[in-house]
């Protein structure tokens, strides 16, 4: 056997799946829009579902934008906004928003992708996230970790002392938050175009 062959593969498929596996954060983003433009393109709206679907879309993308506008990554532990109600607030925006588009697709099978995604990709993101915010804010990270839950919103927002100012130019410069809700909104008009 030579020193070659006891080298992992770092490249190709073997990679891809190895990663896909233990390091599914890194494709969370990818996937997720991946199924938001899929909905897109093959959904055939119903009169009846479109309409939720709109809502918790637009709620998700109205999230999106609050936390956008509130994180400085790496920076500033953000614990104001809606950081003071939930530890993940841009995940909180995804799942309603997946929701959303589920609901304005028309496809009942939809859901079960959602849940699959939501399931395989959301839990170790959540568990990877928090292992860096404590490495990077010791102290502060568990104070507010210990009083504020993943994904279930407080009903009073965390007292952290810190400003809560919204920024719009953080929300564009941080993920181009503002261009993505622009075009989630597209995908919401392209589906209510296919309306009967």
């Amino acid at each position: 056997m030579t020193a070659d062959s006891k080298t992992p593969d770092t490249t190709g498929i073997k990679r891809f799946f190895r990663d896909i596996r233990h390091k599914r954060h890194r494709f969370r983003q990818f996937i997720g829009i991946a199924f938001l433009i899929l909905l897109a393109i093959v959904g055939q709206p119903r009169i009846d579902w479109y309409p939720i679907g709109f809502v918790l879309s637009v709620l998700g993308i109205a999230v999106r934008l609050w936390a956008s506008g509130h994180v400085k990554k790496d920076k500033v532990l953000a614990t104001t906004g809606p950081y003071a109600y939930v530890r993940h607030p841009l995940y909180v925006g995804n799942h309603l928003l997946m929701a959303g588009y589920c609901f304005a697709s028309g496809y009942w099978w939809s859901f079960l992708i959602w849940l699959a995604i939501s399931f395989y990709f959301y839990p170790q993101t959540i568990r990877h996230e928090d292992r860096v915010l404590g490495k990077l804010f010791p102290g502060q990270w568990e104070a507010w970790a210990e009083r504020t839950r993943a994904l279930i919103p407080r009903v009073t927002p965390y007292a952290s002392g810190g400003s809560s100012e919204w920024s719009f130019y953080q929300s564009l410069r941080q993920n181009g938050e503002p261009i993505i809700a622009a075009l989630l909104l597209l995908g919401l008009y392209v589906l209510y175009l296919r309306l009967p």
